[in-house]
C-alpha cells in the first residue's frame, strides 16, 4: 500500500490516520507535503469541530522516512516544518492519539496538538541528535513550554525514548491509558469538545499559545469580545444551562 494520510469525519471529528505500515508510519515527503492543504479542508469544513491525528495499526509515527533525509535533508525538514505549523494553527481543538512509537517527526507532530492521549505502551523520542539535525527554533520553543527547558534539553540533547508514564509526568501528554481503552476513550472526549462552543475553544487555543509563546500573539482581545457579542453562544449556554438542556453553539470561524 502506498504511504498516504487517510481522513474521515463523523459526528463532528475529523480523524487524520498516518499510514504506512511498512515503515512503522514514518513521514514521506509527499505525506508532509500533503498535510497542510488537508488541514485547509478540513478547518473550512464547518462539519467539523475537532480533529484526531492518529496512527494506523500500533504505531503512532516513527518520524521522517529516513531516505528523504539523504537526498534533500533540507527540503524533508522544511516540509516537516510547515506540516508543523499547519497543525498547530489549526483553528479547532486537535489531539493526538498515541500507541507504540512516537519518534522525530511523529513527536513533532503530537506536540503541535493540543492534547495528546496516550496508550500505556506508547513511547516518546526526539531524535536531530542522532542525525546531526538541527531542530527548528519555534519547533523547540513548543517542546519547552509544554515539558520546560530542563526535559526538553534531556530528549534533545540524547535522543533516548521516554515511556508514556514519564511522558505523563513531565507534560508531554495529557492522559495516559491502559491497553485497549484509548480508542473509546479518545471518542468519548472528542464528543465532549464537538459539543461545547467553537468560539470558547478558538479564543482560548490563541490566547494559550500567545501566552505560551507558541502563537503569533497580538491584541486580540477586542477582536474575540466582538465575536462573543455577535455569536449568540452565549446567550444559548446560559438558557441551556438554565433549561438543563444540552446548549446548540452556533458560532463558527469567519470565511
Amino acid at each position: 500500500m502506498e504511504p498516504q494520510l487517510r481522513q474521515t469525519v463523523a459526528d463532528g471529528v475529523a480523524t487524520v490516520v498516518i499510514d504506512h505500515p511498512a515503515k512503522r508510519n514514518a513521514m514521506t515527503a509527499g505525506m508532509w507535503g500533503a498535510l497542510p492543504p488537508l488541514l485547509a479542508a478540513l478547518a473550512a469544513d464547518p462539519a467539523v469541530r475537532a480533529l484526531v491525528l492518529t496512527g494506523a495499526g500500533d504505531t503512532f509515527c516513527a518520524g521522517a522516512d529516513i531516505s528523504s533525509l539523504r537526498t534533500e535533508p533540507g527540503r524533508a525538514q522544511e516540509l516537516a516544518g510547515r506540516a508543523e505549523e499547519a497543525l498547530a494553527a489549526f483553528p479547532k481543538p486537535t489531539l493526538a492519539a498515541v500507541r507504540g512509537y512516537c519518534v522525530g517527526g511523529g513527536c513533532q507532530l503530537a506536540a503541535a496538538c493540543d492534547l495528546r492521549f496516550a496508550d500505556e505502551d506508547a513511547a516518546f523520542a526526539i531524535t536531530p541528535a542522532k542525525l546531526g539535525i538541527v531542530y527548528p527554533a519555534s519547533t523547540t520553543r513548543r517542546l519547552v513550554a509544554l515539558v520546560g527547558p530542563a526535559t526538553a534539553k534531556y530528549l534533545l540533547f540524547s535522543g533516548e525514548p521516554v515511556d508514556a508514564r514519564r511522558a505523563l509526568r513531565t507534560g508531554l501528554v495529557d492522559e495516559v491509558l491502559p491497553a485497549g481503552e484509548l480508542d473509546a476513550r479518545v471518542k468519548e472526549f472528542t464528543r465532549v469538545l464537538a459539543s461545547r462552543s467553537l468560539l470558547t475553544q478558538a479564543a482560548a487555543k490563541e490566547f494559550a499559545d500567545a501566552a505560551a509563546g507558541t502563537g503569533a500573539g497580538g491584541a486580540r482581545e477586542a477582536y474575540w469580545a466582538e465575536q462573543m457579542r455577535g455569536s449568540g453562544d452565549t446567550a444559548e449556554g446560559v438558557a441551556a444551562f438554565l433549561e438543563r438542556r444540552q446548549p446548540r453553539f452556533g458560532w463558527a470561524p469567519p470565511r
